[in-house]
């Protein structure tokens, strides 16, 4: 260990900062820094290419961007329209960049999503600064080519979810930490800055980014110099500056009259505290979801309809491929970097860094693994930071150790481990790159042998040997990365590689079925609960077909056939739900589940129609779910209200409410392409909370005013009774 000690207390180089940043430090090799910049530039030009492909990517947190673009009010709130009728169901701080960008550039697909590979870019270089500070060059080189190279990552940092910043802010909490337990003389200026990278952690993603607090706050009490009293009073200030840095905007939000704000998306009684300990807090823990798709209340069992819970869950179809590739050599590696360092000092460094990184990553595993609430594959980009430090960090002290052979034989194992893993996984998708799974059994099996006698061999010779267990470690992420980077991915539920395409996860039109087991809604059931029964089939808004309208779960909306994308439905598909194919001009263009997985495809009429006298109006138009007004909003770069937030179960606004709205002459059109109700065009979708109103909107509505054909899509002109 004593090479990698020095790492940490490495002087500056001198010279200008050109030369700094060229050079780097001082007493560092000659490809140090080269190696760094190029990693850098290799992961920019990888997560930028072929961005465009995604477009909008999610239209729920696009709409919202588009907002904040227009409106500071609604970039404040991170409400979904401009005139700030309901926010997001999350807090506003990963809304944030991407607004600015829309403010300065203008709208569109990169504007938005590139802030988002620059957060991708930030990760890996915080990543690669806080592993080699205690391991050295290499290690942090390689901790930052696995984060850059897992699938999950490269889909989430091209992608316009929370996710992106949730793991930069936790990436950047725990680097903070690590310094904070390099500081001889207890200053508590690291946790200061760990205490706010933790606060607007809170505001991109609530109360996820607490998760890892507990093994850092351990770590730090036991293992951080100085007296017990100075640890934790220096830990309190940390805990002071998260509350401050988080609770500005919480406070702001609680205290200001609900009449001029606008109502907190995801509540069921316009809090943000609701949200925070309710839909997504507990209720992601337990599975009781108020106002979540299935209508909440479904605690318990396995995973409460979101997928097989347990110890094997981010090993299984699903998950595996997005994340797991690495995930045995991690936890391998952890244990041995333990054991290397065990009896070191109590303030040893290193072993401090593999407790941080391997308590993030393990209290992160146990709660992905056994939550009962709405769990989706790419929330997995949290583990990633984490796998990929333990990486690099447990093969640079192994490798430091290879003269002794429990390392080599460590060294060996975790190799061996990582190619039978990566074997299984490939295995999968039998019929895509199949050579490839056998070169990587083939390559990894070869260096676990060499590896056996690394500390016998040449330095050159064991050098290469270990290069060819890392490229056979990486050859299977890296293939599943370039085949995510190759494809567009929209919607509200993404996976990467080639197994993925949840419903509205791939291309325009959206992707596969796989959304029924660990997908979108709970097996067999559709939003909105026990729906509308009997009946006819409803219909996918915008098309004409046939279907069969019998049994519980809901009808797709519409009235008169409709038919759902892909034939026969598959396993776990209500009974009533519609089959076959249907799309038409105004109404969701295979955008998943009548529009709550992904947004309607707008055609020229429809945008024709709410651009006229757009003017005089608050909002063009209304809708019941937050994707389709989504899609006509951005569309239009006009207001458009989402009746009921992204569900379309949030009990805002109430019938009295929008009957007030309408007799102002505020909303121009009721879009009825995925209406809920049981009105004219019939069906339930989304459902209504407690107290909501978006079935009695619908049926007053339909009863009301003259119903228009635009584009194929069903619109409500407000302002003409029938």
């Amino acid at each position: 260990m004593t090479t990698m000690s020095t790492a940490a207390h490495a002087a500056p180089s001198r010279g200008g900062p050109l030369v700094r940043l060229r050079r780097g430090r001082a007493e560092d090799a000659p490809w140090v820094r080269p190696a760094f910049l190029g990693l850098l530039a290799v992961t920019t030009a990888l997560y930028l290419w072929n961005l465009s492909a995604s477009g909008y990517a999610n239209s729920f947190y696009s709409a919202a961007v588009q907002a904040g673009g227009e409106s500071w009010k609604a970039f404040f709130f991170g409400s979904l329209d401009a005139a700030n009728a309901i926010t997001v169901d999350k807090p506003p701080a990963a809304l944030w960049p991407m607004a600015l960008s829309v403010r300065l550039f203008g709208l569109g697909s990169w504007q938005i999503l590139v802030p988002e590979v620059l957060m991708g870019v930030a990760t890996v270089a915080v990543l690669y600064a806080a592993v080699r500070r205690r391991f050295g060059a290499g290690a942090g080189l390689i901790a930052g080519a696995v984060l850059a190279l897992t699938p999950v990552a490269a889909l989430m940092f091209r992608f316009n979810n929370p996710d992106a910043l949730l793991a930069l802010l936790m990436t950047v909490a725990v680097y903070c930490v690590l310094r904070a337990l390099e500081q001889e003389k207890g200053t508590a200026k690291w946790l200061l800055w760990a205490g706010v990278a933790f606060g607007f952690a809170f505001l991109a993603k609530t109360l996820q980014a607490f998760l890892i607090l507990p093994p850092l706050a351990l770590v730090y009490v036991v293992c951080a110099p100085g007296g017990i009293g100075k640890r934790i009073g220096r830990l309190a200030l940390g805990g002071l500056a998260m509350v401050v840095s988080a609770g500005w905007w919480v406070a702001l939000v609680e205290l200001w009259p609900t009449a001029s704000r606008p109502y907190v998306g995801g509540s069921q009684n316009n809090s943000f505290l609701e949200l925070t300990f309710g839909y997504n807090g507990l209720g992601r823990i337990n599975g009781n979801e108020t106002g979540s798709v299935g209508g909440g209340g479904r605690g318990g069992g396995q995973g409460g309809g979101w997928g097989e819970t347990g110890i094997g869950r981010m090993f299984n179809d699903s998950i595996g491929g997005q994340i797991s590739w690495l995930l045995p050599a991690a936890l391998i590696l952890l244990v041995a970097g333990l054991v290397v360092t065990w009896r070191a000092p109590r303030t040893d460094t290193a072993r401090s860094a593999f407790l941080v990184w391997g308590g993030s990553l393990l209290i992160t595993l146990a709660v992905f693994s056994f939550m009962a609430g709405i769990f989706h594959e790419y929330y997995t980009v949290a583990l990633a930071p984490y796998l990929a430090a333990l990486v690099g960090m447990g093969a640079a002290v192994l490798w430091e150790e290879r003269t002794r052979w429990l390392a080599s034989a460590a060294l060996a194992v975790t190799v061996a481990a990582t190619a039978v893993w990566c074997w299984t996984l490939l295995g999968r998708t039998p019929d895509w790159l199949p050579w490839l799974r056998w070169a990587v059994l083939v390559a990894g099996s070869v260096a676990a042998l060499g590896l056996l006698f690394a500390g016998r061999i040449d330095r050159r010779l064991g050098l290469a040997v270990a290069g060819l267990g890392l490229a056979a470690g990486l050859a299977g992420p890296f293939a599943y990365t370039l085949e995510t980077l190759g494809s567009g991915h929209q919607g509200s539920i993404v996976t990467a590689g080639p197994a993925g395409g949840a419903m509205g996860g791939r291309g325009p039109g959206g992707g596969g079925m796989r959304m029924f087991e660990g997908g979108a809604f709970p097996r067999g059931q559709m939003p909105g609960g026990q729906g509308g029964q009997g009946g006819q089939a409803g219909q996918m808004p915008g098309g004409q077909g046939q279907g069969q309208g019998q049994g519980q779960g809901g009808q797709m909306p519409g009235g008169q056939g409709g038919q759902m994308p892909g034939g026969t439905p598959p396993q776990g598909m209500p009974q009533g739900m519609p089959q076959g194919t249907s799309r038409g001009e105004g109404g969701p263009g295979g955008g998943g589940m009548g529009g709550l997985l992904n947004g309607a495809s707008v055609g020229a009429e429809a945008k024709a129609a709410l651009l006229a006298d757009a003017d005089d109006y608050t909002w063009v138009a209304a809708t019941v779910g937050a994707q389709n007004a989504a899609s006509y909003q951005l569309a239009t770069e006009k207001p458009v209200m989402a009746i009921g937030g992204f569900n379309g179960s949030d009990p805002s606004p109430t019938l009295a409410q929008f009957k007030q709205y309408v007799a102002e002459g505020k909303i121009h059109y009721f879009i009825g392409g995925s209406e809920s109700g049981t009105g004219e065009d019939g069906g339930r979708m989304g459902g209504g909370g407690p107290g909501g109103g978006n079935s009695e909107i619908s049926t007053w509505v339909s009863a009301t005013f003259e119903k228009v054909t635009i584009g194929g899509a069903t619109f409500y002109d407000l302002t003409r009774t029938a």
